[in-house]
């Protein structure tokens, strides 16, 4: 019986370790995630600045969406 105890602690502890390690690979794919979003926000801002008349571009794009929506 001893046995079969020290077997089901060492199962549960390693459980709980493999837990612990995904929830830490589950935090970085949403911080992978959040630097994806902020350069996307970066690059459209950038673009949007009117730059070289990309954000123009964008922005009438848009537009068209919208109103093929809408419309």
């Amino acid at each position: 019986m001893k046995m079969f105890n020290r077997f089901i602690e060492k199962m549960m502890s390693r459980a709980v370790e493999v837990t612990k390690e995904e929830r830490g690979s589950q935090t970085l794919e949403w911080i992978g995630i959040a630097a994806v979003i902020v350069i996307l926000v970066g690059v459209i801002s950038t673009a949007m600045s009117g730059a070289d008349g990309i954000g123009d571009d964008v922005v009438e794009k848009i537009r068209e969406l919208i109103s093929s929506i809408g419309g």
